[in-house]
């Protein structure tokens, strides 16, 4: 049972809804950072498609680059008060269907909507929410998924204290915070601003890198 993910995502539907409201509609139109040149407008519809193909079941597929391209192309065009309206009519239900998944389920669909919060942040020049709820229960499970998967170990000293993630002996030890570690691990961060952590022995930025799916940016995100 998930029942914090469930409240950590309402609050961060909350959080989003309330900082595209703030937004001029043109500043809607700027592309995001590391996702696929999706603009501010096509994250919001990601995640607004996430929340639509599970409560109808649409889950063939799931988390491919199909399956959110769908949800982007689906809504081309669509203003932000239609997409945040589809948000709110579907999220009571994907929150009660987070409570009820296992831990692991609802920690991946955190660990995403996290992401692309601070996607929409970072190009709206909004920044904040750096040790929400949705972070921390992000990092448990990159933490776990780091470990299940059997990456290279590495030793995290971070303000939530020490935490070694992954397979082994760990290789490094990356004093850093939760936040900067969850955005170097999904390609939000350069070698150049990874290497500004603390290493011990040098730094090896490519080591925090998540998934296949990620890559090191080629220049600072300064975010």
């Amino acid at each position: 049972m998930s029942e914090p993910h469930g409240d950590a995502y309402a609050a961060l539907r909350a959080r989003v809804t309330a900082v595209i409201e703030c937004a001029e509609p043109a500043a809607l139109e700027r592309v995001a950072p590391a996702t696929p040149e999706w603009t501010v407008r096509e994250v919001l519809s990601h995640l607004v498609g996430v929340t639509d193909d599970v409560v109808n079941g649409r889950l063939d597929g799931i988390a491919t680059d199909a399956w959110t391209g769908a949800q982007v192309e689906a809504r081309v065009g669509t203003p932000a008060p239609a997409l945040l309206e589809e948000w709110e009519k579907n999220s009571p239900q994907f929150e009660t269907m987070m409570r009820a998944v296992p831990t692991e389920v609802a920690g991946q669909a955190i660990f995403d909507a996290m992401t692309h919060e601070h996607d929409i942040r970072n190009a709206l020049g909004a920044p904040g929410a750096r040790d929400s709820d949705a972070v921390v229960l992000a990092w448990e499970w990159a933490v776990d998924a780091r470990t299940r998967g059997g990456a290279r170990a590495i030793r995290f000293v971070t303000e939530a204290g020490d935490t070694v993630a992954g397979a082994g002996d760990p290789v490094a030890t990356v004093r850093a915070s939760r936040f900067e570690i969850l955005r170097a691990a999904t390609g939000r961060r350069s070698a150049n601003e990874i290497a500004g952590y603390a290493w011990d022995p040098a730094p090896h930025p490519a080591l925090l890198i998540a998934a296949p799916i990620f890559r090191l940016r080629a220049t600072d995100l300064g975010e």
